[in-house]
């Protein structure tokens, strides 16, 4: 099964909430293509020729108008996502955590930007596999995995260790 490859990016901040920091992971509410609705870390397709780093940079600037550094992108996980029922989704991706940046995050026609408590994170309104990998790779692991997705949003096999191409 042939998978594109996918660039995204988690940037991450630390606030002052009543005289204590707090951290925060930026995510954009889905406003087109697959998964819209649902909250993603800005990011996409790899161009033809362009590193994943590359591809992280022109992704956040086009989908939430902040400027990242190649070199401030931290790699956090490589991931496969076979799609069992509809392979032509399948992807690979390259997730990177960046906590240097320049500008505001603003909206644009793909996603709409919100902060959260990196201990508040609404994995319920995120695809099914956040919930198994995300905060890990946000607390400082990195993470490498195959997580197949079937029907309906469904993680139907998981596979630590490895992410496997197909």
């Amino acid at each position: 099964m042939a998978m594109f490859d996918v660039a995204v990016v988690y940037l991450t901040r630390t606030v002052d909430v009543a005289g204590r920091p707090q951290r925060q992971v930026l995510l954009g509410r889905k406003l087109t293509g697959l998964g819209v609705g649902r909250l993603v870390g800005p990011g996409g397709k790899l161009e033809p020729g362009e590193s994943p780093r590359e591809a992280a940079v022109r992704e956040v600037a086009e989908e939430i108008g902040v400027v990242v550094e190649p070199d401030a992108l931290v790699p956090i996980g490589e991931i496969a996502y076979p799609f069992v029922d509809e392979p032509r989704w399948s992807q690979f991706s390259h997730a990177y955590r960046c906590d240097t940046f320049a500008g505001e995050p603003t909206a644009s026609d793909e996603l709409a930007p919100e902060w959260f408590d990196l201990d508040a994170i609404p994995l319920e309104r995120m695809w099914a596999d956040a919930a198994l990998w995300l905060p890990r790779a946000l607390a400082g692991e990195f993470v490498r995995a195959t997580l197949a997705f079937g029907a309906g949003d469904r993680v139907v096999s998981v596979q630590w260790g490895v992410a496997a191409r197909s």
